[in-house]
C-alpha cells in the first residue's frame, strides 16, 4: 500500500466548531485516516496529522483548504506563531513504497490546484521548492499575513501559483514535500519573551546553533509564560535531548529555566527512543524488553499467532495461501525493522543512521500493512464464497449472484496483490541493510529476504488463481498490469538483494 502522511496547519486555535468542520472534510475522504489534531489557543493554530493513498490525501488537503478558506477570515486572526493563510502549510511526507519526488509532483499538482480553483496564491518549499530561497518556510512567511499583503507584489515575493495578491480573506497557501519532522516547543519559568526569543536565535540552525533545527520565541499568553516553539527538521541527525540540553544551557545563562516541554502532533517512534537511551544512559539496551512490542500477536482478538496456525490448518478454505504469504511478508518486515533498529540503537554504528533511521520507520510500516493484509485475504475470500451462495432460481438472482462473484474476484484478486506490492517494496531496502547493518545480523536480513520473497511469490499465485475466472476485460487488463509493475518492481530489488547478499557473503536460493 501507497502511504503518504499530511500535516495541514490551519490558522484556527480557538474555535472547535470551526476546527471540526475542517477534520469532517478530511475524515469524509475515502481512503484516507485522520490520526491527531492538536489546536493551541496561544498559537491559534491547529496542526492535523492524517494518512492515506496519496491521491486521497491529495484530495483531503483541497478540500481541507476550501473549507479554511471559507471558514477562517485572516483579516481577523492574531496569534503568537507566523503565519500567512487560512490554511497557512500544507507539507506531504513520504511513508511507504512512495518516493519524495512523489510527494513533490503532488505538492505541485495541489499547489497549482489551490490557486486555479480557490483563488489562493501559493508558495512552494522544502524538497518542491523552486528557488533556494524559499525552501525555508520562515523565508516565505517573512512579514507575515500583515506584511505580505504588499510585499507580494514585489518580484521576488510573488507566488508559484496563482495572483500577485493575496486572497481577501484566506490569504496565502504554502505546500511542499519533506521528510518527517518533530515539533517541539520548549516553555520557561518566566514571561520574559526575549529571554526565549534569545535562546531561539542561539539554538536554530539559522542563528549559528544546531543543523536542522527552526526555533522561535513566543509568549503563551493563557499561561503567561515565555516558549521556545521549535521544527526539528531531522531528528536522526539532531536528537530531541541534544536540542533540549543546549535550550537548558542558554536558559540557564539567562537566568531562566526550562519548566516542561511539549511534542505538537505525532513524531516517529524512534525520536523518544533515542531520546529515552540518552537520559537513561541505558547500556545494552534491546527494545524487545519494551513490553509492548511483546503484546503484538498475543493477546489480540484473533487469539494471536497460535489461533492463526490453528485456522489455517482446519478444514477450511479460509484463512489460506494468501493470507500465509501476507504472514511471510510481516516477518521478513518485521526483521528488516529489527536489524535497522538494533543497529540505531548501538553508539559505534551512529553515522549509519541516515541510512537505516528512514529504513527503521519504512519497515515498520510495511509490518504493520502486511499484518493487515493477514485478514484482508480472508475477508476477500469470504467475499467471493458469499457470492457463489447466493440463490440462482430466477433470470435476476443469476445476474445478481454473477455481478457479486465478478466484484468479489476482482477484490480477491486485490488483497494478495497489495501483498505483493508490499513484499516488492520493503525488499529494496535488503540491500541498504547488507551494506549498512549490524554485520553480525546479516542472516537476519537474510531470513527477511527469504521471507519477503516468499510473500511474493505466495501473493502472486493468488493473483493468478482469481484473475482466471475473472470476466471484466478492463479489470482484468489493469489488475494484470498492477502485477506485472509489481514483478518489475519485486526482479529489480530482488537482483539488488541478492547482490548484496553476496557482498556479505551470504548465499541466499
Amino acid at each position: 500500500m501507497r502511504l503518504v502522511e499530511c500535516v495541514p496547519n490551519f490558522s484556527e486555535g480557538r474555535r472547535p466548531e470551526i476546527i471540526e468542520q475542517i477534520l469532517d472534510t478530511i475524515r469524509g475522504v475515502g481512503g484516507v485516516t485522520l490520526l491527531d489534531s492538536a489546536p493551541d489557543a496561544s498559537h491559534n493554530r491547529v496542526v492535523v496529522t492524517y494518512i492515506g493513498e496519496p491521491e486521497a490525501v491529495a484530495e483531503a488537503a483541497f478540500r481541507a483548504c476550501a473549507k479554511a478558506a471559507e471558514l477562517i477570515n485572516m483579516e481577523e486572526h492574531s496569534g503568537e506563531h507566523p503565519r500567512i493563510g487560512a490554511t497557512d502549510v500544507i507539507p506531504f511526507i513520504p511513508l511507504h513504497d512512495v518516493t519524495m519526488a512523489d510527494c513533490v509532483a503532488m505538492a505541485r499538482r495541489l499547489a497549482q490546484r489551490i490557486a486555479d480553483e480557490l483563488g489562493i496564491p501559493t508558495y512552494l518549499y522544502a524538497e518542491a521548492a523552486t528557488r533556494p530561497d524559499r525552501r525555508r518556510l520562515p523565508d516565505i512567511r517573512k512579514g507575515e499575513y500583515e506584511g505580505l499583503k504588499t510585499a507580494i507584489a514585489e518580484p521576488d515575493r510573488h507566488p508559484d501559483f496563482g495572483p500577485a495578491r493575496l486572497h481577501p480573506t484566506a490569504g496565502a497557501t504554502v505546500v511542499g514535500a519533506r521528510p518527517p519532522l518533530v515539533a517541539f516547543n520548549a516553555n520557561l519559568n518566566t514571561d520574559n519573551v526575549g529571554v526565549a526569543r534569545a535562546i531561539a536565535k542561539a539554538v536554530r540552525e539559522s542563528g549559528g546553533g544546531l543543523m536542522n533545527v527552526q526555533a522561535k520565541g513566543v509568549l503563551l499568553a493563557e499561561r503567561n509564560v515565555a516558549q521556545v516553539t521549535m521544527n526539528l527538521l531531522d531528528h536522526a541527525k539532531t536528537p530531541l535531548h541534544r536540542v533540549l540540553e543546549l535550550v537548558k544551557v542558554e536558559a540557564e545563562r539567562r537566568g531562566a529555566a526550562v519548566t516542561d516541554t511539549e511534542i505538537v502532533g505525532l513524531l516517529p517512534e524512534r525520536a523518544l527512543l533515542d531520546s529515552a537511551r540518552w537520559y537513561l544512559r541505558l547500556r545494552g539496551f534491546d527494545e524487545r524488553q519494551i513490553i509492548e512490542r511483546n503484546l503484538a500477536g498475543a493477546a489480540g482478538e484473533d487469539g494471536g499467532l497460535a489461533a492463526f496456525l490453528a485456522a489455517v490448518s482446519a478444514p477450511s478454505p479460509a484463512p489460506g495461501g494468501g493470507a500465509v504469504a501476507a504472514l511471510a511478508g510481516a516477518n521478513g518486515a518485521a526483521l528488516f525493522a529489527m536489524v535497522a533498529n538494533l543497529t540505531l540503537s548501538a553508539p559505534k554504528y551512529a553515522d549509519r543512521a541516515p541510512h537505516l533511521a528512514p529504513v527503521a520507520e519504512r519497515a515498520q510500516a510495511a509490518r504493520v500493512a502486511l499484518e493487515q493484509q493477514i485478514k484482508a485475504d480472508t475477508a476477500a475470500y469470504e467475499t467471493v464464497a458469499a457470492a457463489y451462495k447466493m440463490p440462482k432460481e430466477t433470470p435476476a438472482e443469476k445476474a445478481a449472484r454473477s455481478a457479486a462473484i465478478q466484484a468479489g474476484l476482482v477484490a480477491a484478486a486485490k488483497a494478495p496483490l497489495r501483498t505483493a506490492q508490499l513484499a516488492a517494496a520493503c525488499l529494496a531496502d535488503a540491500a541498504a541493510l547488507f551494506r549498512h547493518g549490524n554485520p553480525n545480523c546479516k542472516t537476519d536480513v537474510g531470513v527477511g529476504v527469504m521471507m519477503l520473497r516468499t510473500a511474493f511469490h505466495g501473493a502472486r499465485l493468488n493473483v493468478e488463481i482469481n484473475l482466471e475466472s475473472l470476466k471484466d476485460e478492463d479489470a482484468l487488463r489493469a489488475l494484470r498490469a498492477d502485477l506485472a509493475a509489481a514483478a518489475e518492481r519485486f526482479e529489480a530489488a530482488s537482483a539488488e538483494a541478492l547482490s548484496a547478499a553476496v557482498e556479505a557473503g551470504l548465499t541466499i536460493i
